[in-house]
């Protein structure tokens, strides 16, 4: 398992120190450094912003951009594990959420108990999840279309970003986002999505049925690809299940970029709210 970073340790000890509750930010595959805002606006809320990396990925993109081929073999259990080890060493049970595969990982954590309340933004599909529309499979089709993909890092060229991620903005902010925040991601963790239906040893797969999940709220873009309402919503009837509050919300014309875009805030201020009310 991949050491904690120095950068996650001090935030870890700020953290800590500070008596606050904790939110832990898991970014998902092709961005990096796309928590900062969010960050600031929890800080400022009176909360402990953690931003971990995924195991032994660079901390910026101009580190991640020189050295793409870092990002292969990164396994969702990995990244899971790697993450519960972080929230093992704060001192208080910290809220988590993430966005689109980060968001599958957010509900695997909460599923292992280890989460005071979850935002799951437009989150990857786990077992049991069985949509799978035909905006998501062409989003995905940059790493599905080629089967050596298992053990590559692929980047989105900015048409496959486009349609992905940022199908509801202008030309000009799409192309902006994709020069701030697009990064290589590794194959292994959209096939091991793809896959989670035919896998019964799949890692995609989240525990519904635990007792202390504890409160989850799904944030869904109305006009996202990548991961369509009919995935939030089946996600959504799979964790209802749970004795824990669950809620979903469709944020009206928005994509699978809503964390990044210009409208970011209404999406952070609907994942705070929900957060207020339970730690």
């Amino acid at each position: 398992m991949a050491s904690i970073t120095e950068h996650e340790t001090l935030q870890i000890k700020r953290a800590n120190a500070s008596g606050k509750t904790p939110v832990i930010f898991i970014h998902g595959l092709w961005v990096a450094g796309s928590w900062d805002r969010w960050a600031a606006l929890f800080q400022e809320a009176g909360y402990a912003p953690v931003t971990p990396v995924w195991p032994d990925d660079p901390e910026t993109v101009e580190q991640a951009r020189a050295n793409p081929e870092v990002f292969a073999n990164k396994t969702l259990r990995q990244v899971a594990d790697h993450t519960a080890k972080l929230i093992g060493t704060l001192t208080k049970k910290p809220a988590v959420m993430g966005h689109s595969t980060g968001g599958l990982l957010a509900e695997i954590l909460a599923g292992r108990g280890l989460s005071a309340a979850t935002v799951a933004i437009d989150p990857g599909p786990f077992r049991g999840v069985l949509p799978l529309p035909v905006t998501a499979l062409k989003s995905v089709l940059p790493v599905l279309g080629n089967p050596l993909n298992w053990g590559r890092a692929v980047t989105l060229t900015f048409d496959q970003f486009k349609y992905g991620w940022a199908n509801a903005l202008s030309e000009d902010e799409a192309r902006q986002l994709y020069e701030s925040y697009h990064v290589a991601a590794p194959g292994v963790a959209v096939i091991q999505m793809a896959t989670a239906n035919l896998d019964p040893w799949t890692q995609a797969k989240a525990d519904t049925k635990n007792r202390d999940r504890g409160p989850l709220l799904i944030i869904e873009g109305e006009k996202d690809h990548t991961v369509p309402w009919a995935i939030a919503n089946a996600s959504f009837k799979k964790q209802r299940q749970n004795p824990s509050v669950t809620e979903i919300k469709k944020i009206p014309n928005r994509g699978h970029s809503l964390t990044i875009d210009s409208g970011w805030r209404e999406v952070a201020d609907t994942a705070l709210a929900f957060v207020k009310r339970f730690v």
